[in-house]
């Protein structure tokens, strides 16, 4: 069973739905895609798994410019140097054959959504 904290989105590239942890951010910032790992860069994000398979299928269906409702051209240079230096690193590529991972071991997951609060004071009101 799914765990019902963690939001679903889908990637651009292949259409599939995943946990958020699976996908990897990305906004427009100064005319180019950036990715987002720490997914806190303001503006409209799209989602995308962090595979060259599923950035190669959202450059071709013109994706992510429409997931961010972007009207220009979008540099994809630095996402694809992320995206592609992450598979050049062994220990972080996924499954041979462009599978898409669903293994927790990996290190380099973001946490899903912002810090929790558990832990801090409240505060009350005087």
């Amino acid at each position: 069973m799914a765990d019902p904290s963690i939001p679903v989105r889908t990637c651009v590239g292949c259409r599939r739905r995943a946990p958020v942890t699976e996908l990897l951010r990305v906004v427009v910032r100064d005319g180019g895609l950036t990715p987002d790992p720490r997914r806190r860069l303001p503006g409209r994000g799209a989602s995308l798994h962090p595979t060259p398979e599923c950035l190669q299928a959202a450059v071709r269906r013109r994706a992510l410019p429409r997931a961010l409702r972007s009207s220009t051209q979008l540099e994809t240079g630095a996402l694809e140097a992320h995206v592609l230096g992450r598979v050049a690193d062994p220990d972080l590529a996924g499954p041979a054959g462009g599978e898409h991972s669903t293994s927790e071991t990996q290190s380099d997951r973001h946490p899903a959504g912002p810090p929790s609060r558990a832990g801090r004071p409240r505060m009350s009101n005087p």
